[in-house]
């Protein structure tokens, strides 16, 4: 199936959020950009990796008026325990959801059904609830955060400049391209 500009749909799911448990809803997403981060289960081996590298770059993703959301199947009460229990993880600042009735991994067709947890799946929502990138990867394969927050400035300058695109590699205050006949065969 094909996940762009798909609307995501209404949700409401329990989370853990600055050491409180809380909810978060497909209201929260709108009218900001938001990384839903979906990752098999807390104390596992890659799932860290990946959360403590998005932490890093935190800051930046909120400069640039992104939110991120951690989600696995876990219960809020274990990512509260993750998070006491691991010094890399306890530096997490971004909500982490629990997505226990798997609502979310079915609606973004990440969910292993037979081991009740998601796949590794990255999407980028718009203000208006459209999905614009995602990513799934087998669940031995790390994401690159770095990576993410390339992209998610690409994705970022063609919402705001819709006649031009974002050419391999992109980064801010390079050349874009205005795709047109005068193109074709030049590039």
């Amino acid at each position: 199936m094909n996940y762009i500009n798909k609307k995501v749909e209404e949700f409401k799911v329990p989370a853990y959020k600055d050491r409180a448990l809380t909810e978060v809803s497909s209201e929260d997403l709108k009218g900001q950009w938001s990384v839903l981060f979906f990752y098999p289960g807390d104390f596992t081996f890659v799932c860290p990796t990946e959360l403590e590298e998005l932490q890093g770059l935190y800051s930046e993703f909120k400069n640039l008026g992104v939110e991120i959301y951690g989600v696995s199947t876990d219960s809020e009460f274990v990512h509260k325990a993750w998070l006491d229990a691991s010094e890399q993880m306890s530096k997490v600042e971004y909500p982490l959801l629990s997505d226990r009735g798997f609502s979310l991994s079915r609606q973004f067709g990440v969910l292993k059904e037979a081991d009740g947890q998601s796949r590794r799946g990255t999407f980028l929502i718009n203000p208006d609830l459209d999905i614009v990138l995602y990513e799934i990867s087998a669940d031995g394969i790390g994401r690159n955060a770095k990576e993410l927050l390339r992209k998610v400035k690409a994705a970022q300058y063609v919402h705001k400049y819709g006649d031009q695109v974002c050419p391999a590699s992109w980064e801010p205050g390079e050349d874009t391209l205005t795709p047109g006949i005068d193109l074709v065969g030049k590039l």
